[in-house]
């Protein structure tokens, strides 16, 4: 080889060498963890809820369509400033017609600007998962394709997991433990939020259909009650995958199982550390209302009696943090 060849050949191989880190860059920063902002004041409220599956409104095994609609509207009408979902908004996440129900039945949502932050549940991954995550992220593209993700608004932060990927350990846990260590000062609640729940009366082994608390999930309990303990903040939990409502409270921790958007809901023989005993099945979203230093969160239950709408509010909790230090108010 010449020696007037090399200089243009090194040139050569570093320019693709530095092209071919510039893509790889590129590609990881799509996939990372998007950071969102939401200009909104206190007070406010928003809404939590999940496992709707929708889908074709005359396949009554995969859900109950009517009180999927009634809940949709009602939840309008309460015009939250978000809604938070717990995961499986439809029942098979790679049938495209399914979104097309999404789309139609939510419609209203859209109208009134009322954004949706959503977590991914395991119906969002059915049949190929490249497809189900193509239009998972159509109807979502703030999310930039992040499968985990942090919300702030106002004095909340929402920390987003996807429990479909690993959770004790790896990327996901890595992020989420630099989140729960560098919480601002001005927060006073974070909300958390994932598909599978970590604490659970329901069981595998139930008549019918059940679902069981799984290791990484109750690990994920762990780090936040740990944590809490540390934090002045107060950590509160949203999952659904059961088709109820439960409450629980663990290490300062408040956990809430919020599946019963449309999904048909079973009734579970509860815990005892379950605050709400009811044996009955329980369709509902919960309304949170947020101020300075306190929350308050209402399950709201619907009923379809003859086709008419019967609602009432069975639970609700106070939250409230300590009174401010001289420190933390500014004064002396």
């Amino acid at each position: 080889m010449s020696s007037k060849r090399r200089p243009f050949l090194r040139a050569f191989f570093l320019a693709a060498m530095l092209l071919g880190l510039a893509g790889c860059t590129s590609k990881s920063a799509a996939q990372s963890p998007v950071d969102l902002q939401l200009n909104v004041s206190v007070p406010f409220r928003f809404v939590a809820y999940g496992d709707t599956r929708f889908h074709d409104p005359r396949d009554t095994d995969a859900a109950n369509p009517a009180v999927r609609v009634a809940l949709v509207q009602a939840i309008a009408a309460v015009n939250p400033a978000f809604v938070c979902f717990t995961g499986d908004i439809v029942y098979r996440g790679n049938d495209a017609n399914d979104w097309k129900i999404w789309d139609n039945e939510t419609a209203i949502w859209r109208e009134k600007k009322i954004p949706i932050y959503p977590t991914l549940g395991n119906h969002e991954l059915h049949g190929n998962e490249k497809v189900a995550l193509n239009y998972y992220f159509q109807r979502f593209p703030e999310l930039k394709e992040s499968r985990y993700y942090s919300v702030r608004a106002a004095n909340t932060l929402i920390l987003v997991l996807d429990s479909s990927l690993d959770e004790a350990g790896g990327p996901q846990e890595q992020w989420l433990l630099k989140k729960l260590d560098d919480i601002p000062d001005d927060l006073d609640f974070v909300f958390i939020m994932f598909h599978h729940p970590p604490y659970t009366s329901s069981s595998g082994m139930m008549l019918g259909s059940g679902h069981s608390a799984r290791s990484t999930e109750q690990h994920v309990a762990k780090l936040l009650e740990e944590r809490q303990t540390r934090v002045r903040a107060q950590f509160v939990v949203f999952s659904g995958h059961v088709h109820n409502y439960e409450r629980f409270r663990h290490g300062g921790v408040t956990y809430f199982v919020s599946g019963g958007g449309g999904a048909h809901a079973y009734p579970i023989e509860r815990a005892r550390d379950d605050p709400f005993q009811s044996k009955q099945i329980n369709y509902h979203y919960l309304l949170l209302e947020v101020d300075h230093r306190q929350l308050k969160v209402t399950m709201n239950r619907l009923e379809l009696k003859d086709g008419k709408e019967s609602w009432s509010q069975p639970d609700s909790l106070k939250i409230a943090l300590p009174a401010a230090t001289p420190a933390e108010d500014g004064t002396r």
